[in-house]
């Protein structure tokens, strides 16, 4: 098989029979996969899953660039960038005794925080999200265009599902950047993202899409599951060495 040939979103590897059919290429299969695997090792707490994440992005940019979503393109980017750091993120040192970051859950504070950033960005998106998308493509077109790439500026059909498209967009992102500090909620995001997803690629008729995000749901409802239990532990070991601390300090005065 020619090198090139392999990325064509043409180079079909297998017909599913769902729906009308669908010709999944070998590098949706093969991006599907390294995908499949960033999550379950996310969910295991696994650094490992950014080496998946980063392929699996990288491979869906170039999906994206053939079928023209600029847009979406653009959006791999950001992934690709939050692959990097949460690698550095997981395995970089937190303190002088070489503690790695731990699994646990945002302050009060924070999550008050985070929900009002995301209803204000999914409802400034919903609003405009023809016009943002659009100009993310044209951002990527030109771009691209530096490169050599000489394309047209897209045109883009209005947002079939406006509210939840921004939704999954907004939440992703927060999602993401939640996971590389190692925050539990970014498994319960992941949850609802997923539950959307199925939703509307079964509605548009994309079964395929529809059955990989049921997977990606049951992987992060295992995800939360094991997060939640991990920083249950993690919390009971800082209390303790609180204590013992407190303990300490008490008969250094005694």
């Amino acid at each position: 098989m020619d090198f090139i040939a392999w990325f064509d979103i043409n180079n079909t590897l297998i017909n599913i029979p769902i729906g009308g059919g669908y010709a999944m290429s070998w590098i949706e299969a093969i991006g599907t996969i390294f995908g499949l695997l960033c999550i379950w090792n996310a969910s295991q707490e696994k650094t490992i899953n950014y080496l998946f994440g980063l392929i699996n992005v990288s491979l869906f940019a170039i999906i994206f660039y053939q079928i023209q979503l600029y847009g979406i393109l653009l959006l791999q980017l950001f992934f690709f960038c939050a692959n990097l750091y949460g690698w550095y993120a997981w395995t970089r040192p937190t303190s002088e005794n070489g503690d790695k970051l731990e699994v646990r859950w945002l302050s009060k504070q924070k999550l008050s925080y985070t929900i009002a950033v995301s209803v204000l960005a999914i409802g400034i998106m919903t609003i405009y999200i023809d016009p943002f998308f659009l100009a993310l493509a044209n951002v990527s077109v030109d771009g691209l265009n530096l490169l050599g790439a000489d394309l047209a500026r897209p045109t883009l059909e209005p947002d079939a599902f406006p509210f939840w498209d921004s939704v999954m967009t907004v939440l992703s992102v927060v999602a993401q950047i939640l996971m590389t500090r190692k925050y539990v909620e970014n498994w319960i995001l992941w949850v609802v993202i997923n539950i959307i997803s199925v939703g509307i690629y079964a509605a548009q008729g994309v079964y395929a899409l529809s059955i990989e995000y049921a997977i990606l749901l049951f992987i992060a409802m295992n995800g939360t599951r094991t997060w939640m239990g991990t920083a249950k532990h993690n919390q009971a070991k800082q209390n303790e060495t609180q204590q013992n601390k407190a303990e300490e300090t008490v008969n250094e005065l005694a």
